[in-house]
């Protein structure tokens, strides 16, 4: 049986697969700054999220629009 994609997984696979990934920003933790970047930056520095782990993003914005946020999580 297939596991349900969270929100995260969706937004990532939308703006990676079925959008413009350059209208993405990602804003994850660096110990302890929060760092803001182009999600194809982001894809790129990571390495395919291995060397920054998803779970270290707090939140993707498409243009002004807020995608995604670790606090959302909850509700």
């Amino acid at each position: 049986m297939r596991k349900k994609k969270g929100k995260l997984e969706e937004v990532l696979s939308k703006a990676r697969f079925y959008d413009d990934i350059e209208l993405y920003q990602v804003s994850y933790r660096d110990f302890d700054n929060i760092v803001t970047i182009p999600l194809k930056e982001f894809i790129l520095l990571s390495s395919k999220f291995e060397l920054i782990p998803v779970s270290r993003i707090v939140e993707i914005k498409k243009g002004a629009t807020v995608m995604y946020s670790k606090s959302s999580i909850n509700s």
